[in-house]
């Protein structure tokens, strides 16, 4: 099973709980075999029994894939075709590389809720931890030479407030009620030298409104806004 996500240590933590499990599985089914297999054969079949046909499931902003067939298991069945006992003994170990793809699924289901726990994604706290050299740059002609306060952010990063993201209005504010030379865009800075929470993967695109009062997140998935009482940075309203 592949997930697709940034890695995170939720993540890692899913991985290393799911092979706990199977080298539980493998060393069980070692201890049931009277002749004993070659114990460094062992993982190469499991990691071959991993081979399968899947389907992209999604659920909670993850993308799974699923497990339908197993092609790993068939092509070692053809591999030890006509050598009976040894595909008795490895026969097994093959079907939990398949099995372990589900192993991987559960895992994963089990960390998905602690990882929405410890980094809620609505929270700004997540997206924006580090910002001892964080820094603004203008990227369009209508930004201003300012920089960014950030002891004002720092102060406000537990206490802004989500708001919601109305792209229609701001569209024609900007580029149908405006004449052309008159335009200026609505996010002109864009917040450079943070770091997400420690552990969280995220990888977000920060900008910061005219105003100085206003943070646009763009992730790969989605768009938060966020609006400040007091604006983060200086020379702004």
């Amino acid at each position: 099973m592949e997930i697709n996500v940034n890695y995170n240590a939720i993540e890692a933590l899913s991985v290393i709980l799911g092979w706990v499990v199977i080298v539980f599985f493998a060393y069980r089914i070692y201890q049931k075999h009277i002749v004993k297999p070659k114990v460094w054969k062992i993982p190469l079949i499991i990691l071959a029994g991993l081979f399968s046909f899947s389907i992209n499931w999604n659920m909670f902003d993850t993308i799974f894939k699923l497990p339908i067939l197993p092609l790993g298991v068939w092509i070692l069945y053809f591999v030890f075709k006509g050598k009976d006992e040894r595909w008795q003994t490895y026969r097994s170990f093959a079907w939990l590389g398949f099995g372990a793809n589900f192993i991987f699924f559960a895992s994963t289901l089990i960390t998905i809720p602690l990882h929405h726990v410890i980094y809620p994604k609505d929270e700004l706290s997540v997206y924006i931890s580090n910002v001892e050299n964080a820094s603004i740059i203008n990227i369009h002609p209508s930004a201003k030479d300012r920089s960014l306060n950030k002891d004002s952010l720092l102060k406000q990063l537990d206490t802004l407030r989500q708001e919601a993201i109305y792209s229609d209005q701001w569209y024609k504010e900007t580029y149908i009620n405006t004449e052309s030379n008159k335009r200026n865009e609505r996010f002109p800075y864009q917040l450079i030298g943070t770091s997400s929470k420690w552990g969280s993967g995220l990888h977000t695109l920060i900008y910061i409104e005219d105003d100085g009062k206003g943070i646009l997140l763009s992730t790969p998935k989605k768009q938060l806004y966020f609006r400040s009482n007091d604006s983060l940075i200086e020379g702004g309203e």
